[in-house]
C-alpha cells in the first residue's frame, strides 16, 4: 500500500502525457518556422525582418521583428483605421464627396492624379477603397488632410505603439531625405493587424468588419500568390526603392494568422516577401483541421464541437 501511494503522483501524470508528447512535436514544427524565416533573412541581400502571430494561441514567431523599417504604403493602415475611427462621431461623414484638385494630385500608384481637375468628386470611403485597394497615393493624401497627421500618431501612441509613426504624405522624397520616414517594426504592426482581427481597437464592431472588408478586397501582392485564392487575406503591402512591407491577417479556416514582413537596403524584396508568405501558410495549413495528434479531421467535423 505504501509503495502503491508513492507512486500516485506519478499516476496522476499519465493522461498528460501524451498531450505533452504532442506539444513538443508542435514546438518542432515552429522551430522550423523560425529556421525558414531566418533563412529569408539570411540569404536576403539587405535587412530582412519578420513576425507571425498564431491568432488561436497567441503563439509568436519573430526574426529582426523589433528592428523599425520604413513602410511604403503599409503606413495606409493606420490611416484607415483613423478615419473609421474620426467617423464614428461624424454621422455621415464617409460618404461626403470632396472634389479632386490638381493641386493634391501626386504620381506613384493609383488612378485619381489622371482625373481632369475639379471634374470629380469623390467620397471620403471610396478615397479609403482606392487607397488600400489600388494604393492610390493621390486618395492616401486626401484622406491624411481629413483626419490629420497628428491624429493619426495620437491614436497609435493611445494604443502603445512607440514606433510606428507617420512622419509625411505619400510620395515626398524631400521629406524622406530629411528623416521624415513613415516608420514601423514588424512586432507593433502584427499587434495592430492582431487587434483588428480581434476588434480590439477604438472602434466598433461594425467599423472593425468594413477595415477587414476593404483590406479583403483583392489585389496583387507577393503575400498573395502562396496562399490559395479561397482563404481570404486582408493585407496592404508597400514599397518604396530598396523597401518591401506587408502587414497581413491571413483567415485560414481554423487556423487564422497575422504575417507582417519588411525589408530594406535590399534588392528584390517582394521575393523575401513571397518566401516569407509561403513558410508561414505552409507552417499554419499544417496545424489547421489538426487534432492534438496532428491527424487532419474535415472542417466539418470540427465546426460540429
Amino acid at each position: 500500500m505504501r509503495r502503491f501511494l508513492s507512486l500516485l503522483p506519478l499516476l496522476s501524470l499519465l493522461p498528460l502525457l501524451p498531450l505533452r508528447a504532442q506539444s513538443e512535436h508542435r514546438d518542432i514544427l515552429k522551430d522550423k518556422l523560425r529556421a525558414d524565416l531566418e533563412a529569408i533573412a539570411d540569404d536576403f541581400d539587405g535587412v530582412f525582418g519578420a513576425q507571425v502571430v498564431d491568432l488561436t494561441d497567441s503563439s509568436t514567431v519573430g526574426v529582426n521583428e523589433r528592428m523599425v523599417f520604413p513602410q511604403g504604403s503599409a503606413i495606409k493602415v493606420p490611416v484607415l483605421i483613423e478615419l473609421f475611427r474620426q467617423a464614428e462621431r461624424k454621422a455621415g461623414w464617409l460618404q461626403e464627396r470632396r472634389p479632386v484638385r490638381s493641386a493634391a494630385q501626386v504620381g506613384g500608384s493609383g488612378v485619381i492624379q489622371y482625373f481632369a481637375d475639379g471634374s470629380s468628386e469623390v467620397s471620403l470611403e471610396d478615397l479609403a477603397v482606392l487607397m488600400i485597394m489600388l494604393s492610390d497615393n493621390t486618395a492616401a493624401n486626401m484622406l491624411i488632410d481629413e483626419v490629420g497627421m497628428d491624429a493619426v500618431n495620437r491614436t497609435l501612441g493611445e494604443m502603445g505603439f512607440t514606433h510606428t509613426t507617420l512622419q509625411r504624405k505619400m510620395i515626398q522624397p524631400e521629406a524622406s531625405l530629411r528623416g521624415e520616414e513613415n516608420l514601423s517594426t514588424p512586432a507593433e504592426a502584427a499587434e495592430l493587424m492582431v487587434r483588428l482581427a480581434r476588434c480590439r481597437l477604438p472602434l466598433s464592431r461594425p467599423s472593425c468588419d468594413r477595415i477587414r472588408q476593404i483590406l479583403e478586397i483583392p489585389k496583387d501582392g507577393s503575400v498573395r500568390q502562396p496562399v490559395p485564392g479561397s482563404v481570404p487575406i486582408a493585407f496592404k503591402p508597400g514599397s518604396l526603392e530598396g523597401v518591401a512591407t506587408v502587414w497581413a491577417y491571413v483567415e485560414l479556416p481554423d487556423r487564422p494568422y497575422v504575417l507582417t514582413v519588411m525589408t530594406n537596403y535590399g534588392g528584390d524584396g517582394e521575393d523575401a516577401v513571397r518566401r516569407a508568405s509561403e513558410v508561414a501558410y505552409g507552417y499554419f495549413s499544417k496545424l489547421a483541421r489538426a487534432t492534438p495528434y496532428g491527424t487532419r479531421v474535415p472542417l466539418e467535423v470540427i465546426k460540429r464541437r
